[in-house]
C-alpha cells in the first residue's frame, strides 16, 4: 500500500542531536483518484480543467490520467491568466478581453460534462465564468453538469482566529489533504441531509456568551449540501447554482433563510471592516437588515463598509455550518480550515445571496466565521460552544 500523508524528509539539530522531522508528501495520485471519484464519470463523459499556470501543476496529469482510467474523455486544461499580471497591462483591455472571452468560452465548452476549478483558478476569471453559465442554464434544463471546486489554501479558504497565526503551509496541507483522503463521506452526507431536514422544519436560534442572539427560519429555501457528491445524477437535481459546484474537501451546509424571519443579534469576535480594526461589534437585525450597530472600537470602518457595499451590505445572508470532524478547529494552534467546514464552525455571512435562491443582489458577500456559538434547530441543539453535539 502507498504510505500517506506523511514521509521522513528533513533532518534539524535539537537538543544537540539530530532529530528526524516530518514534512508532508503531497500524494497527487491518490488526490487525483479521490478528486476524479467524486464525478462518478460515467463512459464517454467529457472533463477538463481550469488552473492556473505554475500552480500544482504535478496534480494535472493524475487528474488527466484518472478521467480516461474512468472511462471519460479527458479534455485537458484551459489556463487562466498569470496573476498577478503585469503592472504595464491596461486594465481597460483586460477587461474587455474577458469579456469578450467569457461568450467564446461558453460556446467552446458547450458540450463539456464536467470541469475541475483548480487552485488559483477562481470564479472572477472568463472560462470559470462561461462555465458558470453552462452551470445556471443546467438548473432549468436539469442537466447533469457540473464542477468541483478544488481551492485548497491559494484561493483564501484558510482563516486565523484572533491573536493566533496561521500554521505552516505543510501543516495546512496536511489537514486539507487528509480531509480529501479520509473523509467519510457516507457518513458526511447522512449528517448534512439530518441537519437539512431539520432547519426546514424548525426555527433556527442561536447564541453565544459573547451576546449572539439570532433567530430566523429557512422555510423552503434550499440547503446546499457540500458532502462531496459530483455525481450527474445529484448535479441534475440541483436547484442553485452552488448545488452544481461541488468543493472538495467537503463538509458544510449552508442555506440562505428567509429574509424576513432574521431578528435578533450577532455578536463578534476582533475583525477588520473596510480593511481597519473593530472590536466588541454587535449587529442587530430585524427582518433581514442591519438596524444597529454598537462597537467599542471601529464602527466608523463598519459603516463606511456597509454603506459602499449598498443595500447587500446590511443584508444577512446565509447561514453555513460546519460538519466534518476532520476540519474541526484543532486544539493546538488552532485556525479555521476550509472556509469552516470543520465540525462546530458557523458561519453568518452578509450580503447577495442569489447563488443560494435569496432575493438579494447586488454582488457584495462577506463572510463571518464563529467557533463559540451554540446552534439550536426546534429544540434540538447541534452545536454547543463551538462543539458538534450530533
Amino acid at each position: 500500500m502507498r504510505p500517506r500523508p506523511l514521509a521522513v524528509a528533513a533532518l534539524t539539530l535539537v537538543s544537540g542531536a539530530l532529530a528526524a522531522q516530518p514534512r508532508l508528501t503531497i500524494d497527487y495520485p491518490a488526490m487525483a483518484k479521490r478528486i476524479v471519484g467524486q464525478l462518478a464519470l460515467t463512459p464517454g463523459e467529457k472533463v477538463m480543467s481550469i488552473a492556473h499556470p505554475g500552480v500544482f501543476d504535478d496534480l494535472l496529469p493524475h487528474i488527466r490520467y484518472e478521467v480516461m482510467r474512468a472511462g471519460g474523455i479527458d479534455l485537458g486544461v484551459v489556463e487562466v491568466l498569470r496573476e498577478p499580471v503585469p503592472a504595464s497591462f491596461d486594465a481597460g483591455v483586460l477587461i474587455t478581453g474577458a469579456r469578450e472571452a467569457r461568450a467564446h468560452y461558453k460556446a467552446m465548452f458547450r458540450d463539456v460534462d464536467a470541469a475541475i476549478m483548480m487552485p488559483g483558478a477562481t470564479t472572477s476569471h472568463p472560462a470559470y465564468l462561461a462555465m458558470q453559465d453552462i452551470l445556471k442554464d443546467d438548473l432549468t434544463e436539469r442537466r447533469g453538469r457540473r464542477t468541483i471546486h478544488f481551492h485548497w489554501i491559494e484561493n483564501g479558504s484558510a482563516y486565523p482566529l484572533a491573536g493566533q497565526p496561521l500554521p505552516s503551509r505543510a501543516a495546512m496541507d496536511a489537514n486539507y489533504q487528509r480531509a480529501l483522503l479520509e473523509t467519510d463521506y457516507k457518513a458526511l452526507g447522512a449528517i448534512e441531509r439530518r441537519f437539512a431536514d431539520a432547519i426546514t422544519a424548525g426555527e433556527v436560534h442561536i447564541t453565544s456568551a459573547s451576546g449572539t442572539d439570532l433567530r430566523f427560519r429557512t422555510g423552503d429555501r434550499p440547503a446546499n449540501l457540500q458532502d462531496g457528491d459530483a455525481s450527474a445524477a445529484r448535479a441534475a437535481q440541483g436547484k442553485v447554482l452552488v448545488d452544481k459546484e461541488i468543493e472538495l474537501p467537503a463538509g458544510v451546509v449552508r442555506v440562505s433563510p428567509l429574509e424576513e424571519s432574521v431578528e435578533g443579534v450577532i455578536a463578534f469576535p476582533p475583525s477588520q471592516w473596510d480593511g481597519r480594526p473593530v472590536e466588541g461589534l454587535k449587529l442587530r437585525f430585524a427582518k433581514g437588515r442591519v438596524v444597529a450597530i454598537t462597537a467599542t472600537r471601529g464602527r466608523d470602518a463598519v459603516d463606511a463598509e456597509m454603506s459602499n457595499a449598498g443595500d447587500a451590505g446590511r443584508t444577512f445572508r446565509e447561514i453555513g455550518l460546519g460538519l466534518n470532524p476532520l476540519l474541526a478547529v484543532p486544539g493546538r494552534t488552532p485556525w479555521i480550515p476550509y472556509y469552516g467546514y470543520g465540525a462546530g464552525v458557523v458561519r453568518l455571512s452578509l450580503g447577495d445571496n442569489t447563488e443560494l435562491g435569496g432575493k438579494v443582489g447586488g454582488g457584495y458577500v462577506r463572510w463571518n466565521f464563529f467557533t463559540d456559538l451554540t446552534v439550536t434547530v426546534g429544540g434540538t441543539t447541534w452545536v454547543r460552544n463551538g462543539k458538534l453535539q450530533m
